[in-house]
């Protein structure tokens, strides 16, 4: 189930194709989230080629075979939400500085400007 298929295969009959241009790194950073999309970049074609299979398994939530243009939107959504909150995690960090969980405005303004006070 989770091996991956020929594109073809996993095209509707009349679906638009996609073609990649050499600007494809956006289309896997919204697909795959950021750092997915890095790992990638790391794997052979075979090894990208069954990990992106599975990947389409957990998109089509239907088990129908197919990824429809809905189930596309809703997996591109959670992968944004995931980095949001990802990238939330680690400015609350860096402004944090005091480390109580909360941050001060003084913590805010040193952060974000302390070099030029």
């Amino acid at each position: 189930l989770g091996k991956p298929t020929a594109r073809q295969e996993r095209a509707r009959p009349g679906a638009a194709q996609h073609e990649d241009r050499p600007g494809f790194q956006y289309d896997h950073e919204a697909f795959l989230g950021k750092e997915e999309a890095r790992s990638f970049d790391q794997l052979s074609p075979q090894e990208s080629q069954e990990r992106l299979g599975k990947i389409v398994d957990r998109i089509d939530d239907d088990k129908d075979g197919y990824v429809t243009t809905e189930e596309l939107k809703t997996w591109i959504k959670r992968v944004q939400k995931r980095y949001i909150y990802e990238n939330v995690a680690k400015v609350w960090k860096d402004y944090d500085l005091n480390k109580d969980n909360k941050i001060a405005w003084e913590e805010y303004k040193q952060a974000t400007y302390g070099y030029y006070l």
